[in-house]
Order: C-alpha cells, then sequence, then structure tokens
C-alpha cells in the first residue's frame, strides 16, 4: 500500500478553525507536525480506513481535528470513523460526544462495554485501575477495527507521552522502549499509528482551549493517573524548567539510535567484533 507525500498543511484554515494569527499559527503548527509524522512513518495511504480513538480528552479531540483537516488536503485519500468505547463509568456524559460528532458530520461508533464493573471487581481497592483498564480496552478497539474494516487504528498520545513512557519503562521495566508512532500488533492484524507523536501537549492544550472543545474529564472512574507516570511527568517538566528543550532533545535521540553503542547483543552482534591485529 503506497503512503502519503508530505501533504500541503499551509492552505487557509477551513471556516471553523480558529480565527486569531496566534490561533492559526499554532494550528498551522500542528497540522505541520502531523503531515510530516504521517509522512516519516507512512502511516495513511490510498484507501486506507482510519479508525480513530475518540476519548474525549483533549488529545483525541485534536487528533479527529488534524486527521479531518488533512483528509480534506491529503493527496491520497482515505476513510475516517471515530469510535468511542463507553466504559460505563458513573457520571459518563454518554450524550456529550455523539452530539459532538454529529455537528462535524463525521461517521462514528459508540462502542458500550461495562468494562467498570470488570475492573472495579477484580482491582483491589486504593490500587490503580488504568494497568487493567488499558489492556481491555485495547482488545474491544482491536475487535471493533476488525468489525469495522479499518486498516489503521489512530491513537492521539503527543510527544510527551512518547517520552515518558521512555523512562517509565527504563525506571520500573529495565527496558530501552518507548511508544513507537507506528506498531504492528502482535498478531500482525492490526497497524496502530500515532500521528500527534511530533506534537507538545502544551500546543495541544492551547489548541484545545482555543476550539473549546466539549472535554470529558478521564477521573471518572475515581481512579488517579498512575503514580509512577506522574513523577515521571514531573520529572521531565522539572527538567524543562531548568533546561528548556531538553523533552526535544529526548524525543529526537528515539530518531537517532546507534546500536554499536548500546548493550543489547541479541541486536548488534558484539561478538564477532575484532581488530585489525586480532
Amino acid at each position: 500500500m503506497s503512503t502519503t507525500a508530505a501533504p500541503d498543511l499551509h492552505a487557509a484554515p477551513p471556516p471553523d478553525a480558529t480565527v486569531t494569527q496566534s490561533g492559526r499559527k499554532l494550528e498551522s503548527r500542528l497540522r505541520r507536525q502531523v503531515g510530516r509524522a504521517i509522512a516519516d512513518y507512512g502511516m495513511i495511504g490510498d484507501g486506507d480506513r482510519v479508525m480513530v480513538c475518540v476519548s474525549g480528552g483533549k488529545d483525541s479531540y485534536t487528533l479527529l481535528d488534524m486527521l479531518l483537516a488533512l483528509q480534506r488536503r491529503a493527496p491520497v485519500n482515505f476513510e475516517l470513523i471515530a469510535v468511542n468505547l463507553d466504559q460505563k463509568q458513573p457520571g459518563f456524559p454518554e450524550e456529550v460526544l455523539p452530539q459532538y460528532l454529529d455537528g462535524l458530520g463525521v461517521d462514528y461508533r459508540i462502542v458500550e462495554e461495562d468494562t467498570y464493573s470488570v475492573v472495579t471487581r477484580v482491582v483491589p481497592e486504593g490500587k490503580t485501575m488504568c494497568g487493567l483498564c488499558s489492556r481491555l480496552r485495547r482488545g474491544i478497539l482491536y475487535r471493533v477495527a476488525d468489525e469495522l474494516g479499518a486498516t489503521r487504528i489512530a491513537l492521539g498520545h503527543h510527544r510527551e507521552d512518547v517520552v515518558e513512557t521512555l523512562f517509565l519503562n527504563m525506571f520500573y521495566g529495565a527496558a530501552l522502549k518507548a511508544m513507537p508512532p507506528k506498531l504492528l500488533s502482535d498478531d500482525r492484524r492490526h497497524v496502530v499509528i500515532r500521528p500527534l507523536v511530533y506534537c507538545r501537549e502544551a500546543d495541544i492544550v492551547r489548541y484545545a482551549e482555543a476550539r473549546e472543545f466539549p472535554i470529558i474529564p478521564c477521573n471518572l472512574c475515581g481512579s488517579q493517573e498512575n503514580l509512577r507516570r506522574r513523577r515521571i511527568k514531573q520529572m521531565l517538566a522539572a527538567w524543562e524548567t531548568e533546561d528548556p528543550g531538553r523533552t526535544e532533545r529526548l524525543f529526537r535521540s528515539l530518531r537517532n539510535v546507534t546500536l554499536s553503542h548500546l548493550a543489547d547483543p541479541e541486536r548488534y552482534d558484539f561478538r564477532s567484533l575484532t581488530s585489525i591485529n586480532d
């Protein structure tokens, strides 16, 4: 399947875009970054059917906005369908997303699965629910992608998510890995893409505020954000204050890997290294 060339994201914003000059610059930057990520990693090609996972948070709203804009300008044809998983958390405002998506005129599907009851039954009181919730959600989304004939599953992870995951895996999993921009599932049936991978979280926050997205909080289940991730986020924020640009350099390091200067004998053949004097 062919992949996109970098699309023209410098055209005038559509009528529903932010009208202030600063807002247009921000929107243009986000679109440019999304277009470059899609081109760099071959995320979307002609004829793809992209399932956009929309949670009601700032990241997924921004993702959908960017892909809708790209769809209008891209040199290839692809379909978008928004999918929301209603996990039946108490207080979840189930009318918000259908109303918003109807207003956009985008195809969508609301999937109702009571994972909340499963998680609260299995996870001891006081423990974070995020891990199990995430695994259940992933399995459901893979199933729905099959039902919809989706060739791509788009998630709203941004640059900071990637860097935070890198440190989480190093500090707590003894592994040098992060969130890849494009991922093939273990069963090789699904391709997951992260078009916001070049985008700063601060820019997404500003964009979401300017667009006045109807944000649905992610704490409806009563489970706090994973403590380890929160600590990593605080660490990175402190580093960024001390040394602006460090987070960007950390992210860029993931694109500049030298296996011979790491230590994995399964990834690099250290055993066969010899000098000309051996």
